[in-house]
């Protein structure tokens, strides 16, 4: 048996490095969590009956910021496909004071008020359905949604930063099986943001030209990393994954905000999205996962320098020690062979 070499790589966006180590660990095939075919419980059926996300239920969420509707026949308890609302348990609240606030000598310590929003987009009214099981028309809803969202919460006062995001299973922190993804739009703007603007800039200077759309034109070129291409996005696992199974999904055209897409790259953000979910849920039996949209601060948009793209990371492993003591993520797998693997997995994706 002869063994690989393990490989530091680095991350040309923000310089922070990754083990890459397959020897430590197991085929791309052997992370499958052996669970798709999982029938619904009498547990599952008690849960779903406690569900404040689904239909009959909405009193609970209180009133919707956004929604939409469609008609699922007489029988359905409710005609709405998709709800926007304040979530009850908020990380931020919306105010208008956002002063900072000193302690200790020397004005140590440092703190404002939570300000901003908190929302929840609750994805679709069966409480059994993923992104991956859906249909492109609810799957183009929720894009849309963020997409309203944005642009309305991009306006309030003291709002710097919106936050897209979805966990999906109880590995990536959700509670409720509901289909929902969150919105978070807040004051401030975190110091890795900056980082990686700032090292987005700098490339910007020396070489003329945005590091994104570079990454993009490598990764065509080398090919052993993309999933996935269509007219408007490419797929791809990166060079510098952190995780087993990172994947990221990219517009072709440069747009430093995600909110600016139009309505024929959202509804191939849709397939492709679907797409890329559906491989994941066959080809490893619907893991645990985070995905992220990373789009430019208000105050940097429009930008030549900076990309917006989603990150999908599965939970198929637990960060320990050596990355909380160093900061360098130990990838067991090789971005290479897990492309690969989801690459010859049939994702058809349905209208």
């Amino acid at each position: 048996m002869v063994n690989i070499m393990p490989e530091l790589r680095q991350n040309p966006i923000t310089k922070d490095w990754v083990i890459i180590a397959p020897e430590r660990s197991k085929r791309p095939n052997q992370f499958k969590q052996h669970r798709v075919q999982e029938k619904i419980t009498k547990l599952d059926r008690e849960e779903k009956a406690r569900c404040p996300f689904c239909p009959g239920n909405e009193e609970i969420c209180g009133k919707a910021v956004l929604a939409y509707y469609e008609d699922f026949g007489e029988d359905a308890q409710s005609k709405w496909s998709l709800r926007v609302v304040p979530n009850k348990f908020p990380a931020l609240v919306e105010g208008e004071e956002t002063s900072r606030i000193t302690e200790g000598t020397g004005n140590f310590f440092v703190k404002m008020n939570g300000v901003g929003y908190h929302e929840i987009v609750i994805e679709h009214p069966e409480h059994f359905q993923t992104i991956a099981t859906m249909p492109c028309k609810s799957v183009e809803n929720i894009i849309s949604s963020y997409i309203e969202r944005y642009q309305v919460l991009i306006k309030k006062p003291n709002v710097e930063l919106i936050t897209i995001f979805r966990n999906n299973g109880p590995g990536a922190g959700t509670s409720l099986r509901h289909p929902h993804s969150q919105i978070i739009a807040s004051p401030i703007i975190p110091i890795h943001i900056r980082h990686m603007i700032e090292e987005a800039v700098r490339y910007f200077d020396t070489m003329g030209r945005c590091i994104y759309c570079n990454m993009i034109k490598q990764e065509k070129i080398l090919g052993k990393r993309v999933i996935l291409e269509t007219d408007y996005f490419v797929a791809f696992a990166p060079f510098f994954s952190r995780s087993p199974f990172e994947t990221w999904i990219l517009p072709k055209k440069h747009k430093a905000s995600f909110a600016t897409i139009s309505n024929i790259e959202k509804k191939d953000l849709a397939r492709v999205l679907i797409d890329i979910l559906k491989r994941l849920y066959h080809g490893l039996d619907n893991p645990d996962y985070n995905y992220m949209i990373h789009s430019a601060p208000y105050q940097e948009d429009p930008a030549d320098y900076y990309h917006w793209h989603l990150q999908i990371l599965p939970k198929l492993y637990k960060v320990a020690g050596f990355e909380l003591g160093s900061g360098i993520y130990l990838n067991s797998t090789s971005p290479e062979e897990n492309a690969k693997y989801l690459k010859e997995i049939k994702a058809d994706v349905s209208e």
